[in-house]
């Protein structure tokens, strides 16, 4: 019984730390020491820790690459020239200016993780809004909605992804032909739902603007995420984590902007986000704590067997629900060992759950609480009854289209 009280209260004190920041403390802050505290009361045991480490040591590795990889590719102009290839589309037309949106974050979200387009996109919508002289609202949203639903498509798209990937057995192509039905329902379902909700905004006619300077392409930043991207699927063929191919491509940038004198390796190394990095190991001992207290064996009873579309539907079901309460992170390393036992199919809709479920509510993933920080920070108000309400309106529909298509690819593709 104590150990169970401990488990939860730990959990729900680095929670309390991620979503609140207190004295705007890193995540880590809290995290480590609720970790420390969960093993040395013997809440879980050593072997247990190692085995948590060990899983989540390749997952931190790619996560600290990929977060070299995009801060150099910002350096070099990659996002600057996005909001300009934006700009030229839209043509001052703030619905296209929205379509040129949509399709940049799911790329850049698919390729460079949900971080990539939360961080680094989305101050650049903000500055091609403005320079349009469109209201940046829809635009702004979108970006935060798909930097969830849009990471269904690669395993290396998502931290959640990563975490559930080898549980799958699934190599990297297969994941991809698998989840890319899904991603363009889910996609699909968030546009038209955006047109009919931000109507007055996009409708309003756009004021003043300045006009628009062609920016030049970096080319070697496109031809190291191109060569990065293709590099994935070939690693997974000879069991080459995706981590190394990733370290190589920030490898390469990184050289470059050395010898250019455009970053330094302090920089680089504040650019990998060491203390997030230690926020993740720890967020996964707590969580094992809890799962191995009690958790685990309640989920047990409530999540489905078998891949049929209703058993597919409740676990997706069960993954967002648990996604909102505890966010996204907890959710997908308490529910994937339990899915893996029904195979693939199960796996994959708990992803489905997992990073569809958290537009429903500020508190379901972490991207959505930095967005919400950057937002912020570009004086941009979000309220709180408006977000809900576009989560209402975009979540469950997603969340069951997505689904039955994931459905029908594993009847089509086979698992």
């Amino acid at each position: 019984m104590i150990s169970e009280f401990l488990s939860v209260a730990m959990l729900a004190l680095v929670l309390f730390g991620a979503v609140v920041r207190p004295f705007r403390l890193p995540e880590a802050a809290f995290a480590v020491p609720a970790a420390g505290v969960v093993v040395l009361c013997g809440a879980v045991p050593w072997d247990h820790v190692r085995e948590e480490a060990g899983r989540l040591g390749p997952v931190i590795g790619f996560l600290a690459a990929v977060l070299v990889l995009a801060r150099l590719c910002a350096d070099e102009g990659l996002f600057h020239a996005c909001g300009g290839w934006m700009a030229r589309w839209a043509r001052a037309s703030p619905p296209r200016l929205l379509g040129a949106v949509f399709v940049l974050a799911s790329v850049v979200t698919a390729v460079l993780s949900l971080d990539a387009t939360v961080v680094l996109l989305t101050p650049v919508v903000f500055a091609t809004a403005a320079r349009m002289g469109v209201r940046p609202k829809p635009h702004v949203y979108a970006g935060a909605h798909l930097s969830n639903t849009a990471s269904l498509l690669l395993p290396v798209s998502n931290l959640t992804n990563l975490l559930a990937f080898a549980a799958t057995g699934l190599s990297f192509t297969r994941f991809a032909v698998l989840m890319l039905l899904p991603w363009l329902v889910a996609i699909a379902v968030e546009y038209a739902v955006f047109r009919r909700f931000f109507a007055a905004d996009l409708s309003a006619p756009p004021a003043e603007s300045a006009p628009e300077r062609r920016p030049e392409t970096p080319l070697f930043a496109v031809v190291t995420v191109a060569a990065t991207l293709v590099g994935f699927p070939v690693a997974s063929v000879f069991d080459v984590d995706p981590a190394w191919v990733a370290t190589a491509g920030a490898l390469v940038m990184a050289v470059r902007a050395l010898s250019r004198r455009r970053t330094t390796v302090p920089d680089i190394v504040r650019a990998a986000s060491v203390p997030f990095l230690a926020f993740v190991l720890a967020l996964g001992v707590v969580v094992r704590a809890v799962v191995d207290n009690g958790l685990g064996e309640a989920l047990g009873h409530v999540l489905p067997d078998g891949t049929s579309l209703p058993a597919l539907l409740a676990t997706a079901g069960v993954a967002a629900l648990l996604a909102n309460l505890i966010n996204n992170l907890p959710a997908v390393l308490a529910l994937v060992p339990l899915a893996s036992a029904s195979g693939p199919g199960s796996v994959l809709a708990v992803l489905v759950g997992v990073n569809i479920g958290p537009n429903l509510t500020y508190a379901g993933s972490l991207a959505t609480l930095l967005w919400r920080r950057i937002a912020h920070q570009h004086d941009h108000d979000i309220g709180l009854w408006e977000f809900s309400r576009l989560g209402l309106l975009t979540t469950p529909a997603a969340l069951v289209l997505a689904t039955a298509a994931l459905w029908a690819s594993l009847r089509l593709v086979g698992a």
